[in-house]
């Protein structure tokens, strides 16, 4: 690398070790990553939209959505969105394409934009729950550290079950029903849904579905689980 960049290895070393962090968990990545580093944003819209335009000349129709990740306040989607879309239109002038259309969305992975979600939505075109982070901020539980109490607290019925692998429908849960909520207040027609392990969870899936949630996302081995959790919802909805 330091070679290809025509730089030291001693630059890249120092360079390296100055991004590193104590809990990078919480620390410098999603759009936080991005607003400081606004050409990896760049570089991402091109890939994602430049495969679309690869697409579309093989006679295929995309549909893609851009997902601004990590959003706490609106303001951070706001710079990345600005971003996204003077990449977008630079490349579709250089790529000599008609400028088609695609989302920008978010992931609705920290508390704040949970609580705050009429501002985000009155941007955002889709919400995505990382419900993965979103417990873990909600909790205060790192999910890389949880194996060194959990089998206590299990043990002592603190918790029923693993808070990462089972959704937590009343404190978790709460903040992505009132995100739904307030989001749609502002977009009626705002498209939710949840990724991560808990969108292969039964007991999840259905209450996805009581919260007005349009679709889960999960591993792929997660997928007939999810889609015969998803079948069992809508029939009780109908009892």
């Amino acid at each position: 690398m330091a070679e290809a960049m025509g730089v030291s290895l001693e630059y890249i070393q120092g360079r390296v070790a100055s991004l590193s962090e104590n809990n990078p968990m919480l620390g410098h990545r999603g759009c936080r990553l991005g607003n400081t580093y606004p050409e990896i944003t760049e570089m991402q819209t091109k890939a994602i939209l430049g495969a679309a335009i690869q697409l579309r000349r093989e006679g295929h129709d995309p549909h893609p959505e851009i997902m601004v990740p990590l959003v706490g306040k609106h303001h951070e989607f706001d710079q990345q969105e600005a971003v996204i879309r003077k990449t977008a239109a630079e490349l579709f002038k250089a790529e000599g394409v008609e400028p088609f259309e695609f989302k920008v969305g978010t992931m609705i992975e920290v508390p704040r934009a949970a609580l705050t979600a009429d501002a985000v939505a009155a941007r955002a075109e889709y919400f995505s729950f990382g419900t993965n982070d979103l417990t873990q901020m909600t909790f205060g539980y790192s999910r890389d550290d949880i194996a060194s109490f959990l089998p206590v607290y299990l043990d002592k019925k603190i918790l029923k079950v693993d808070p990462f692998q089972v959704l937590d429908q009343k404190g978790v849960g709460q903040l992505i029903q009132m995100a739904v909520q307030k989001g749609r207040s502002v977009r009626p027609d705002l498209k939710c849904g949840i990724c991560g392990e808990h969108g292969g969870e039964p007991s999840s899936v259905k209450f996805c579905h009581r919260v007005g949630l349009n679709y889960v996302s999960c591993s792929p081995f997660r997928v007939p689980i999810a889609r015969l959790a998803a079948a069992q919802a809508a029939v009780e909805d109908l009892k």
